[in-house]
């Protein structure tokens, strides 16, 4: 993948109280190319006041911060600044934690020992609109989902079809991916996940891959 795709060039807002790890971002970011770093924060809550002033398409969020967590932070950036995306970056690695920042809305949870490869990947994906769960996060939820109650009517209200797109959806296709596979168009696959997500009360595609497996509506994804 290229570093720039289609010459797009993503607004950023990086909110972490570690100085070194902040500019860190910003150099990488800026060394990368095809990324804008719009405004940096302390805290939440100057991330949520600069998401609002600058209307990122994606905030990095560190979890804990003083005052405002980061996963506060993504659930009011998504209040004051609805297209910004959001993206964890933390050293936590409970389940709890992960699954408490993607109902919040984040978009994506990296760990911090993530590699720069895979931070840039991140960030595309949520531009695209798809979800980023580091491979030990997406683990430890999906082993928290599998404890849970599944108990649900949430499956009559979907269509065979809509629950075809979300079990791949859960495997961590995207639309593309998906089209393919059930010989549909792109666009139809973006229409059909949008009836989902309204279906199911949730905001993105990370939500519904959770809300699925959690309800019982598609089998848990295998995760190495």
């Amino acid at each position: 993948m290229s570093e720039a795709q289609d010459d797009q060039t993503v607004t950023v807002l990086i909110a972490d109280d570690h100085t070194m790890f902040r500019q860190g971002l910003r150099e990488l970011l800026e060394r990368k190319g095809g990324f804008t770093v719009v405004g940096e924060a302390t805290d939440g809550a100057a991330a949520v006041k600069l998401a609002a002033e600058k209307q990122p398409q994606v905030a990095l969020l560190d979890v804990s911060m003083p005052g405002v967590t980061g996963i506060e932070a993504a659930r009011q950036i998504g209040q004051v600044s609805p297209g910004t995306r959001t993206v964890i970056l933390t050293m936590h690695r409970d389940e709890r934690t992960v699954l408490e920042a993607v109902r919040a809305g984040a978009n994506a949870y990296l760990l911090k020992d993530a590699d720069a490869t895979e931070l840039i990947e991140a960030i595309w994906a949520v531009q695209r609109g798809e979800a980023a769960l580091a491979g030990s996060a997406a683990a430890r939820v999906l082993e928290l989902l599998r404890r849970s109650d599944g108990s649900d009517q949430s499956s009559d209200l979907l269509t065979p079809r809509e629950r075809d797109i979300l079990a791949l959806l859960a495997q961590g296709d995207d639309n593309r991916a998906i089209a393919v596979k059930l010989n549909l168009s792109e666009k139809t696959v973006g229409n059909r996940l949008s009836e989902v997500f309204q279906k199911l009360g949730v905001n993105n595609r990370t939500q519904a891959a959770i809300v699925a497996v959690q309800r019982g509506l598609v089998p848990p994804p295998n995760v190495d």
